[in-house]
């Protein structure tokens, strides 16, 4: 009696069970079932926004191409970025023209014209260009990269491996900002460039290229990429809003003040250059930049810096080498006054120099 008891409880018991699991079952079907519709959803509506952005783009993206005496010296990629009632205004990369006289554009549509290079700037890897305002097609929309987020996606348009692949469009996202990196500048990596990092196919080609957001704004212009073994999808593009500080100088033809301080650089393992100068570093100098000429009547001078001086700090940031030296000085304008800290023979002195410029 007691057993059948037991026996029954226990059928009971699994019974309940059995309907609890099921009943969880058949709610998480649905629950399931709804996810996935809401991540196709989400993925369409993406793809989308990403389509009908390239549409409103596309045609204001150009191919580049730079020649010497008839040679192609240089391809590129650029965007119209203005107009006004004569002329289209395009921008792209300085070392995509820079080597070349004669500098022609090609659009989507396979229309190429002469473009008048009206100025660019090495340090700044910033080129503005103008062709007659009848052959402009579309004007991009300048954003901002400050209001991006880490993970925003972002797609560029380019030229790879050529002209006859213009118009090349890839897909990444914002990988990283305020990425600090050094690029070469006539065959001396001594310089550094605040850059966005995307995994955003870029090639060569791209150089001068928009990088876009969702809302089909430009956010940066491709400039570099790493390319090494150890490293893959981690390409760089300068923000616009650093871009666009340049621009209207360029347009004018006016060359980019910058502030001046009259004095020759060395690193401190250029040995043969510091034997040249006859210059021998105290046992205390581990970084920093060496000064191996001092220019009469430059702000250093005036200051009291001395050849052979080493400069470890501007201001509040240590300075390691060149290129960090020159990246913490461009943040001045000429007529400022910085603080510029020397280690002279295991001294440390503090100079006040008010920079010059660069144009004067």
């Amino acid at each position: 009696m007691n057993k059948k008891i037991i026996l029954t409880v226990s059928t009971i018991g699994t019974f309940f069970i059995g309907m609890i699991a099921m009943y969880f079952l058949i709610s998480y079907i649905p629950l399931k079932t709804e996810l996935i519709e809401k991540t196709i959803n989400k993925y369409e509506v993406e793809e989308s926004v990403i389509t009908e952005a390239i549409d409103r783009v596309h045609n204001s993206v150009v191919a580049i191409q730079s020649f010497s005496d008839d040679d192609l010296v240089g391809t590129g990629t650029g965007f119209v970025y203005k107009k006004d009632l004569e002329k289209g205004y395009i921008m792209t990369s300085a070392h995509v023209i820079s080597e070349g006289d004669n500098v022609s554009v090609t659009f989507s549509d396979d229309k190429s014209v002469v473009a008048e290079v009206l100025g660019y700037d090495i340090f700044a890897d910033i080129a503005v260009l103008s062709i007659p305002i009848e052959n402009v097609v579309e004007v991009v929309q300048i954003g901002n990269s400050e209001d991006l987020k880490i993970g925003s996606t972002l797609f560029a348009i380019g030229t790879p491996m050529g002209i006859e692949y213009k118009g090349t469009v890839t897909k990444g996202i914002l990988s990283g900002k305020d990425r600090i990196v050094t690029m070469s500048i006539a065959g001396s990596n001594d310089w550094m460039v605040r850059v966005l990092q995307t995994d955003t196919a870029i090639n060569p080609g791209n150089s001068g290229g928009p990088l876009f957001n969702l809302a089909g704004e430009v956010i940066g212009i491709n400039s570099l990429k790493i390319v090494i073994e150890e490293v893959e999808g981690m390409g760089f593009a300068i923000p616009i809003e650093d871009a666009m500080q340049y621009v209207l100088k360029l347009e004018k033809g006016e060359n980019i003040s910058r502030p001046y301080l009259g004095v020759g650089l060395i690193d401190i393992d250029e040995i043969y250059s510091l034997f040249i100068y006859g210059i021998i570093l105290d046992n205390s100098v581990d970084s920093g930049v060496v000064l191996g000429e001092i220019k009469e009547d430059g702000p250093a001078y005036k200051a009291g810096i001395k050849e052979g001086d080493v400069i470890t700090k501007i201001n509040d940031h240590k300075v390691a080498n060149k290129a960090e030296f020159r990246y913490r000085l461009y943040e001045y304008e000429p007529g400022e006054e910085i603080i510029i800290t020397v280690n002279r023979k295991g001294k440390i002195n503090n100079y006040r120099v008010v920079l010059g410029d660069s144009n004067k």
